[in-house]
Formats: C-alpha cells, structure tokens, sequence
C-alpha cells in the first residue's frame, strides 16, 4: 500500500473512519474518500486533523459519471457504500437497486477503465441465503464482482463477507445503550433471534488480509460468534441500567431473518477453511 493511491467508496462510515486510520499506518500517497454525505465529510476532515494525504470527494455510486472521475490513477478500490438498513432497502426496493446492484456495477467498470489493480467488495451475512431485499441485493452485488474477474482486464476484484460490526453506525448496540442510558423499554422483533457479530478491528483486518493475498474471484470470511440479541440486551441493561429496563416483543420485521448463516450449503462446496479465523469461497471458475 505504500506510495498508492486508494479510493473508499462511502468512506465516511464506521467501516470508513476504522479503514483510513489502519491505511494510514501503510503510507499511502492518497486516499480518496467518495460519499455522499458533505456534514460527515467535514467532521470526518477534522477528526484527521485535516491530513493531506486525506481528499474528500462528494459524489454517488449511482451516477456513472463521478465514480468515473473519482477512480482515475486509483490503484486500489474499497467498495463500502451501499444502502444497508434492512427496513429502508424493504421500503425502497427501487434505490436498493440502484445503490447496492448498479452502483457496484459502476465501481467495477470504472476499475477496468482506469487499470485499478484490485477491488474489495464489503458484502453481508445476509447475502448467503437472502430473504430481504438488502441481502438479495448485496448477493447481486457479489455476483457481479465475482464475475468480474472473467473480464479481459488487469483488475482483480475480491469480495469480504461481514456480520455486525459491534457498534458502528445504526446497529443494535448503541440504540440500545441510549434507550437504556434514557430509561426506557428495549424493543425487540424476536427474542430467539441471532446474529453473527465482530469487531471494527476484526472486520478491518478481514479487508487489508484480502487485499494481500486475494488472487480475484475469492469471497473472505470471517468466523465469527453468533450472538442472541436477547442475550445481549440483558447484559447491556445488567451493565448500564439504573431502573428497571423491560425488554419487549415487537414482531419479526418484513425482510429479517431469525438466523443468518456465514456460508450456503451450495458454496461450501467449493469453500476452504483457510486457517482458525477465516474461510476462503473459491469462486465457480
């Protein structure tokens, strides 16, 4: 990585911030952070105290034209944005689509157009056996970079498969320490729902490691613990509540699962227990 140039796509996430503070460490010569959003842009540029080695690039994944521009003389692509909450992308199917499918779709043309040496795809456990729309569209968007690699051009393009990353933006850990740091009820949809869970530390590695030893055509996994989310709200409320804290059933939401899996019955053919922390999907070809 060192004296390269790299792109994070919707690079101002909690996957984001974790990814440019470790890139950082490997002296890059740019890195490249394309999102949508110009108030997270801004107090992302502050928390790295400005760094110039840090360009803040306002643009969408769904337009051909500002990924294009982003990805020139770029040697490595981070593939982060995607629209992720499973209750939105059930709503709006159309611009899960359209972020999550055509989005990706731009991102691997762009990386031909300009000879990226490698994309990393950032997938989801819920793209193994999809029963939402945000997890069939980020199974669509493995596909697609997966078979990307069967293109006539010097990019390579990996996938990563993730579970819940322990308190980044939106997840279950923080909406339930302010509930319970506000006094109130914890909602719960299901209370034998599980999920697979890791850290930032552990998800970031799982990136840079496919980064190094990807060949193309590979999705990375993570073994990772699943976490009953009763369970864990219990221990939350032991830890943090000063009252009394009641954990109520509100019913499973359209789209989720009780349980995610890491890998299918049809990809464990072709899977390899890589060592005590990852599984490697070999892909088809």
């Amino acid at each position: 990585m060192q004296n390269t140039t790299i792109l994070i796509t919707g690079g101002t996430g909690s996957w984001g911030q974790a990814l440019v503070q470790r890139l950082l460490e490997l002296d890059p010569k740019e890195i490249r952070i394309f999102s949508r959003n110009e108030s997270l842009q801004v107090e992302m540029n502050q928390a790295f105290h400005h760094n110039p080695k840090l360009t803040f690039i306002i643009g969408d994944i769904r337009d051909k034209y500002e990924i294009m521009q982003a990805t020139h003389q770029v040697d490595y692509v981070f593939h982060l944005a995607a629209l992720k909450h499973v209750p939105v992308c059930e709503q709006q199917p159309d611009s899960a689509m359209k972020t999550n499918v055509l989005g990706t779709q731009h991102v691997i043309q762009a990386a031909i157009k300009h000879d990226v040496q490698k994309v990393i795809y950032v997938s989801t456990d819920k793209a193994t056996h999809p029963s939402s729309t945000y997890g069939m569209t980020k199974a669509l968007g493995e596909k697609l970079v997966v078979h990307a690699n069967l293109r006539e051009s010097k990019t390579q393009f990996v996938c990563v498969r993730s579970g819940n990353v322990l308190g980044s933006t939106g997840s279950v850990i923080p909406i339930f320490k302010q509930r319970i740091e506000d006094g109130l009820d914890i909602s719960l949809t299901d209370s034998r729902m599980t999920r697979f869970f890791l850290t930032i530390d552990d998800a970031i590695t799982l990136l840079l490691k496919a980064t190094k030893e990807s060949i193309g055509g590979e999705v990375y996994v993570t073994k990772m613990p699943a976490c009953s989310i009763k369970d864990l709200a219990e221990v939350l409320i032991e830890d943090l509540s000063m009252g009394a804290i009641q954990i109520n059933e509100t019913g499973i939401r359209p789209g989720e699962s009780l349980n995610e899996a890491l890998i299918s019955k049809f990809e464990s053919v072709h899977s390899i227990n890589l060592d005590e922390h990852y599984y490697v999907i070999l892909p088809p070809f």
